[in-house]
């Protein structure tokens, strides 16, 4: 009986991309990302590009109606993990920092190589003239091109604070402004914006202690979380509003198949996870998972590999596809691919997300021995 919201999609991207990236680059600390780089480049971009091919090919192969372009949308669309909701699980469970920052890192930086990929998958649906290598150079204008829209956005608002410091109310409200700013303007260049508001966020973020007010600082931090907190709650609510308006648009016949699909599709997503962070780590490039002096243990490895679950971005994302075409014909299996994602996020959420907190406690972090000086980042809690 509740009432049937349907969604723009420039609207859901507008209203809940820029926001949520930018109170996850807020949170993040630039000296964690850093010491964490490299592991978190073999997750965010490695893996990701890795997962949209994989389930690319396996839609294409398995899931009638699935041309190339269409299958590698569905792949950009699920390959980002939600660190909110691997964080928030394993929140007061004794897990080392160190696996709490790369799970954070990685979920900054996997959503922009995601969200990337995803609109060139767009333009390959849409456009029949798509070329390879004019996508792969374009690819990399509009991401030099979103980075340095981000760096510039970043210094004049700090240009701009500098001048208002000392008032907490203002600062949080620009705050809450620039990431909606820079998006547009990013977009409206046709540069990336999702990385133009990481970029901007990553840098704001690390100069907040000198740049805001001790009360304005305070008052940011307080906000951004609760924003965070409603957005994703909301996302969740919202979207989840549009599951009647599918269901009574797609063919009873159809739903078990699209429901089966979703299944596998998810059983692989967490084997490609599990089995890229064990080659890595048994392959000549293990060096790229080696932070704070250490390499990861298998139990480690399992317990960042199992964190995969799904969540906010793949449904915002796949809400957001266009309704037509440059031809004014509807978008190709629109619905199934959001039918899928919802799949997807579900049981990737109830599988791994009920089951996280048990491997956790199963592998008993907190009693990791404390004897030398390097395992003191990984214990505090």
């Amino acid at each position: 009986h509740l009432p049937w919201i349907k969604l723009s999609p420039e609207v859901a991207f507008l209203i809940f991309l820029p926001p949520l990236l930018y109170e996850a680059s807020w949170k993040i600390s630039w000296k964690d990302l850093k010491s964490n780089r490299k592991p978190i480049s073999w997750l965010a971009v490695g893996l990701v590009f890795l997962t949209t091919t994989v389930i690319a090919a396996i839609a294409h192969s398995f899931i009638p109606g699935f041309d190339w372009p269409l299958a590698f949308v569905l792949g950009a669309i699920i390959s980002p993990p939600d660190a909110v909701a691997a964080t928030s699980t394993l929140k007061g469970l004794g897990l080392p920092k160190r696996l709490s920052h790369i799970l954070e890192g990685e979920s900054l930086i996997n959503d922009a190589s995601a969200l990337i990929a995803y609109k060139y998958a767009i333009s390959a649906v849409s456009s029949s003239s798509f070329v390879l290598w004019k996508a792969g150079l374009d690819f990399i204008l509009v991401s030099v091109g979103g980075l340095l829209i981000g760096l510039a956005a970043g210094f004049g608002f700090v240009l701009l604070m500098k001048r208002i410091r000392g008032n907490a109310s203002v600062e949080t409200t620009l705050n809450l402004m620039i990431p909606f700013i820079v998006y547009l303007v990013a977009e409206h260049l046709h540069v990336s914006g999702v990385l133009a508001v990481v970029t901007t966020g990553l840098y704001v973020s690390s100069l907040a202690p000198e740049l805001f007010s001790t009360p304005g600082r305070a008052l940011n931090d307080s906000f951004w979380e609760m924003v965070g907190f409603f957005l994703n709650g909301f996302v969740f609510i919202l979207i989840g509003l549009q599951l009647p308006i599918l269901l009574t648009k797609i063919p009873h016949e159809l739903l078990f198949s699209l429901t089966v699909y979703g299944i596998l599709i998810s059983l692989a997503l967490m084997i490609i996870r599990i089995g890229w962070l064990f080659f890595l780590a048994y392959s000549p490039f293990k060096s790229g998972l080696v932070t704070e002096g250490k390499s990861p243990s298998n139990r480690e490895l399992f317990i960042v590999g199992w964190a995969g679950m799904r969540g906010v971005v793949s449904l915002a994302t796949a809400v957001s596809m266009p309704l037509t075409l440059l031809n004014d014909q509807a978008f190709p299996m629109r619905k199934s691919i959001i039918f899928i994602t919802f799949v997807v996020v579900l049981f990737t959420l109830i599988v791994q997300g009920l089951t996280l907190p048990l491997l956790v406690k199963r592998f008993n972090f907190s009693s990791v021995p404390r004897a030398k000086p390097w395992h003191q980042p990984m214990l505090q809690h």
